[in-house]
């Protein structure tokens, strides 16, 4: 049975005073179980406190809109808590305490994408909340908390019971939450719309990508990350994976043309990609996009923290580095043709501007 590509929006799990949470569904993108990766997104309205929790995989979560604080606990270490507005891009590894916090008037959106490998259920997030109706404490009996904490009897089934919220709480308007601080962004936090250009083509698209150099944290998450802009009309060139990597695309902005090419030459996917959709291109399968003309923008986790990727048009293009005799015999083609295919795109590598 082949496997359905076409891209996906999120549902709604969960939410309802303070903001919601969406995620995607493997049995709706089964590419998410084949690939062993989760994809949710977080929405916290103004005062929308997100319950901290740890989940049973290591994600990279990016900022789509607005603005709040974070909070981030590694293991055996201090609570930082950092500002976030949109463009920031965190690596979250195994063991992670978050917590997530909108006091603006602006919705903050929050993706998160990852590999669940080791996770409960191939495909899926399981968060664990460690307060709320289905938080760990409402687990445990008020003797095992308040023997675990040496509290109070009454003060221990306020910590079992008082908090009936589900994941997501609103706060009042008067509650002070914690101030973010500078430096704890270093290290912690990437704003991909702000960071250096990794490469900029004149009427073609600009990448940033997230790695082990300017994130370090990927690292132990294992995956890598970039942010790509694509001009309107633009194209990119088509590509593929060649370090068996998955590439798991968020479109963030815009919409656009794609076509995905696997196993046998057979076209896998022809689809029109708009904001919001989730799509995944399986391992070496060669992909390539059109954007229309307002633009188009994505942002993607890669399954190994520093990828390495094979274009075949332009001039980095693999065909480039091949002899025309090669050429001639592979295509079954007269000289002149070859010589045609050769002289063109070779100024321009990875996006080719729209034609005049």
């Amino acid at each position: 049975m082949e496997l359905d590509l076409s891209p996906k929006l999120a549902k709604k799990l969960f939410g309802e005073n303070g903001g919601s949470y969406f995620a995607w569904c493997p049995s709706e993108l089964p590419m998410l179980r084949e690939g062993n990766i989760g994809a949710s997104k977080l929405a916290l309205e103004k005062h929308g406190f997100a319950l901290p929790r740890y989940s049973d995989s290591s994600k990279v979560a990016y900022v789509l809109q607005g603005s709040g604080v974070a909070g981030i606990v590694l293991p055996e270490s201090e609570e930082k808590v950092i500002a976030i507005k949109k463009g920031d891009a965190i690596a979250l590894p195994f063991g992670v305490v978050t917590w997530w916090y909108n006091k603006e008037d602006t919705e903050l959106v929050v993706l998160f994408l990852g590999e669940t490998s080791k996770a409960h259920k191939a495909g899926e997030f399981t968060d664990f909340f460690l307060t709320g109706t289905t938080g760990l404490m409402t687990g445990f009996t008020t003797e095992f908390v308040a023997r675990a904490w040496d509290l109070e009897e009454k003060v221990a089934k306020l910590l079992v019971e008082k908090q009936s919220g589900v994941g997501i709480v609103k706060l009042a308007d008067t509650f002070k939450m914690p101030e973010p601080k500078i430096e704890h962004r270093n290290g912690m936090a990437l704003n991909c719309e702000e960071a250096p250009l990794d490469i900029d083509i004149k009427n073609g698209g600009r990448v940033v990508v997230l790695n082990t150099k300017n994130l370090p944290l990927v690292g132990e998450v294992g995956l890598g990350a970039d942010l790509v802009r694509l001009d309107g009309g633009a194209m990119c060139s088509p590509g593929f994976s060649c370090d068996s990597a998955l590439q798991v695309t968020y479109v963030v902005r815009g919409s656009g043309r794609v076509q995905v090419v696997g196993v046998d030459g057979k076209r896998v996917l022809e689809t029109t990609l708009k904001a919001g959709n989730l799509f995944i291109v399986p391992r070496f399968f060669v992909v390539s996009k059109i954007a229309d003309p307002d633009g188009m923008e994505w942002f993607s986790i890669i399954s190994t923290p520093n990828p390495i990727f094979t274009n075949l048009a332009g001039k980095t293009g693999v065909w480039k580095a091949l002899s025309p005799q090669v050429l001639e015999a592979a295509f079954n083609i007269p000289p002149d043709a070859e010589k045609q295919f050769r002289s063109k795109r070779n100024s321009d590598a990875v996006f080719f501007p729209p034609p005049n």
